[in-house]
């Protein structure tokens, strides 16, 4: 069947599947919104007899999609290597209480198009960060999509076997999964950090912090921020307290990232810091904090 059919609506509408299989991929909206509409420019570019030989459009633009964030991947690392300090995922707001893989709804915003699942949660995309492009690409697109090993194979230029391979190895990394904590539970243990935040009390966070716990600041060279992770539940304790203090008038507030509990923090009513979590145990092990404001924009609306 050709595409002689398909609407420009219905061509139109595998944009919000794209943008959330190129987030994934790439870790940055911005970013995935760009490949998006790459892969849309060269589907326009088509001669209309091209267009209708095409038995799945939407088969096609994920292929291209995928192509171009494979691109994207291998000259990330590079640019990452020249980035001051960490690199982490741009952050994501949004996501009700207790309802994984909602999502915002049908807007034109990319941000309004994204389901907010465990796929999304920073602790998996700094994972996934771990992968080479093309371990990322086979993982995500099997793993979380489902898509087949056979279509994969069109993305990556590589057997099915091999992509089923190159999955297998990111399965790897991302390694034995911990016991799933109730969001209730992570939102617990974040309001318990915030108040010890807010009343400086770093008995209390050194109780709240696992003692091997690790935080991971990205200020992108643009504002302060730590250059490597902080090692050691009582020095992320003693840090938090100094940034607190040397910080009047910030203002902590506890919002959903990535679609898991998670705190934001205002000064002057323009959010300046978006901080995701992992908890184990009832205690935080890992802390990632995004300060560098071009991450930041999706937050201008916060409330």
């Amino acid at each position: 069947m050709g595409t002689a059919g398909t609407s420009t609506d219905e061509i139109a509408g595998e944009r919000r599947r794209l943008i959330n299989v190129a987030y994934r991929l790439l870790g940055s909206l911005s970013e995935a919104e760009d490949a998006v509409q790459e892969a849309y420019a060269r589907w326009y570019a088509l001669p209309r007899s091209r267009q209708e030989e095409i038995v799945s459009p939407g088969a096609w633009l994920t292929t291209v999609t995928g192509r171009i964030c494979l691109d994207l991947l291998g000259s990330a690392r590079a640019r990452r290597e020249r980035y001051v300090g960490a690199w982490l995922p741009e952050p994501l707001p949004g996501s009700p209480p207790g309802r994984a893989g909602w999502d915002h709804g049908r807007g034109a915003d990319p941000a309004d198009q994204m389901v907010l699942d465990e796929s999304v949660a920073m602790a998996f995309l700094v994972v996934l960060e771990s992968m080479t492009p093309a371990e990322r690409v086979a993982f995500v697109l099997h793993d979380v999509f489902r898509y087949p090993f056979a279509e994969i194979a069109g993305v990556l230029g590589r057997t099915p076997a091999a992509c089923k391979q190159l999955a297998a190895s990111a399965r790897r990394r991302v390694g034995v999964a911990r016991a799933p904590v109730t969001a209730a539970g992570q939102a617990d243990a974040v309001r318990q950090v915030k108040q010890a935040w807010e009343t400086m009390d770093i008995a209390a966070l050194v109780d709240l912090l696992d003692p091997a716990a690790v935080m991971t600041a990205d200020g992108g060279g643009v504002v302060g921020a730590v250059l490597r992770p902080i090692e050691g539940g009582a020095r992320i304790a003693q840090y938090m307290v100094a940034i607190a203090g040397n910080a009047p008038g910030l203002e902590l507030l506890e919002r959903p990232v990535n679609g898991v509990p998670g705190l934001v923090a205002k000064r002057a009513g323009v959010v300046v810091t978006v901080a995701s979590f992992e908890v184990a145990d009832g205690r935080v092990t890992r802390m990632w904090v995004v300060r560098n404001p071009e991450k930041l924009r999706l937050w201008a609306r916060d409330r």
